[in-house]
């Protein structure tokens, strides 16, 4: 008799946790199977049932980090009370969270991964553009509220905060921040400078009210 959904869903994402935890102690290279399955209490066997291999098992546990979080900025995001500014307060938060969780150091191991692996590669890029894509769509309807974003085009701001964040994980991983560089607290700052912009905009706008 076979087991049932519930119970191949428990296994699955035991097995990721434990991958997890192994990637952020042991890094992608020094990573084993064995490891995991022993860490996730199940036969070595389970690995193959579910993922099919080391490499399968590594997309797997992209895609279901990935969700996550991307499931948690979607929420952050779509809060239309939140200003542009406490949106980027919150986005910092959530960086803070995830290296203090070991999510950031896992993720950057799969990045790095993905550099020789084609198909790691692939699968990286994919959840990466969605995050991408997530930021545009909220530059695109903040130009709207503010009349334009200068210079820049949506797809240009959510470049340039994708390369912020990611250049921070990995300026933090590295040990920036030991040496005194302020990788974090600069992008902090980013948000003071956005509170500014709609503390003047704000203004100008009661300046003009009849």
């Amino acid at each position: 008799m076979g087991r049932s959904p519930a119970k191949k869903a428990d296994t699955s994402v035991a097995l990721l946790e434990a991958a997890k935890a192994i990637l952020r102690k042991n890094g992608y290279a020094s990573l084993s199977t064995r490891d995991v399955a022993a860490a996730a209490g199940v036969p070595l066997s389970q690995i193959h049932y579910h993922f099919g291999s080391k490499q399968g098992m590594m997309l797997a546990l992209f895609e279901y980090l990935n969700a996550q979080l991307l499931d948690r900025q979607s929420t952050m995001f779509a809060e239309s009370t939140l200003t542009l500014s406490s949106r980027w307060d919150r986005a910092c938060d959530y960086l803070d969270d995830d290296i203090a969780s070991g999510y950031v150091h896992v993720l950057q191991e799969l990045m790095a991964a993905g550099w020789s692996d084609p198909e790691v590669g692939k699968v990286i890029r994919a959840g990466l553009l969605s995050w991408y894509q997530l930021i545009r769509d909220v530059m695109a309807d903040a130009a709207k509220n503010i009349g334009g974003l200068g210079p820049f085009t949506p797809e240009d701001i959510a470049a340039l905060v994708s390369n912020a964040f990611m250049g921070a994980e990995s300026l933090f991983l590295i040990g920036f921040e030991k040496k005194g560089a302020p990788v974090r607290r600069a992008l902090r700052r980013v948000g003071d400078l956005i509170r500014i912009a709609e503390a003047k905009r704000e203004t100008n706008h009661a300046d003009k009210a009849p």
